[in-house]
């Protein structure tokens, strides 16, 4: 549902924004890279039926370019995860490297940011709950929270 107005979320405590994507370098291989963009999707549903794993939410966008943006309580859990040998994640690692390697077909890609509690910003304007505003809570960006200097000085003063 659109939401006709200005708002911008807040998160309680510190959290992780997670990147992660993969790159169709040669999209005749399809034999190559489809087993890879098949790998996430499988992720996910495993960390949603799993909350407690700390995954707060993602989202995905598919082109050449693949792109998972998600949200993580802590680097700890995103971590845990990435090492559990009961997981989706470890068996499509290893599946990667031992098909693809680096032989250039498929590039795969990830950034990791840790936040601090209040060291962000954000707006969403005639949009429905999106990105951090499906995690934290949405708020009408008014008294200070007008400007992203507004809503960076705000947060700095709670912090």
């Amino acid at each position: 549902m659109i939401k006709q107005e200005r708002l911008s979320t807040t998160l309680e405590g510190d959290f992780v924004v997670f990147l992660i994507g993969m790159r169709i370098n040669n999209p005749l291989l399809i034999h190559k890279w489809l087993p890879v963009a098949r790998a996430m999707p499988r992720m996910l549903e495993e960390l949603r039926r799993q909350p407690e794993l700390g995954l707060l939410h993602a989202d995905m966008w598919f082109a050449r370019n693949i792109l998972v943006v998600q949200y993580w309580r802590s680097i700890e859990q995103l971590l845990a995860y990435a090492k559990n040998k009961e997981a989706e994640h470890l068996p499509a690692w290893r599946l990667f490297n031992k098909t693809i390697g680096t032989d250039g077909t498929v590039g795969i890609w990830h950034e990791t940011y840790k936040v601090s509690a209040g060291n962000y910003e954000n707006v969403y304007v005639n949009m429905p709950p999106f990105g951090l505003g499906k995690v934290g809570i949405l708020q009408p960006a008014t008294h200070g929270r007008e400007s992203a200097a507004g809503r960076l000085k705000r947060s700095e003063a709670q912090s």
